[in-house]
């Protein structure tokens, strides 16, 4: 870490806060898996219409490559809990599936109606 590198933490940093949530704090074995997932819910996200905007107001792809990526980045505002909340349902379903088809019917409904709520936040019909 260079001198002018400024530590993210673990509540602000998008990789480090989905990594606690998977209860692999501290866990870097894993670390470009749980990056690969978290930025293909993004690219949910983004098809959706949700994340960061242009200049015109049009959604635009976002990734994370590191830690030091943070939340507000991506979009400020009172979606920010249930895109936390997606994303985390989402890398868990992909990284660390349940085994029992309760719980998986249960995370897939939890996700459809985060995907309603923020759709329709964002304007979508």
């Amino acid at each position: 870490m260079s001198e002018n590198t400024v530590k993210v933490s673990e509540e602000e940093s998008i990789l480090l806060s989905i990594t606690k949530m998977l209860g692999l704090s501290g866990v870097s074995a894993f670390e470009m898996d749980i990056k690969i997932q978290i930025n293909t819910a993004f690219s949910a996200l983004y098809q959706m219409g949700i994340g960061p905007r242009d200049d015109q107001g049009k959604t635009i792809p976002f990734e994370i490559t590191s830690e030091n990526n943070k939340w507000s980045e991506f979009i400020p505002g009172p979606s920010l809990n249930n895109i936390k909340t997606y994303i985390y349902l989402k890398v868990k379903s992909y990284f660390d599936p349940p085994q029992n088809q309760a719980l998986i019917t249960s995370i897939e409904r939890q996700l459809h109606e985060l995907e309603v709520r923020m759709y329709t936040e964002e304007g979508g019909y």
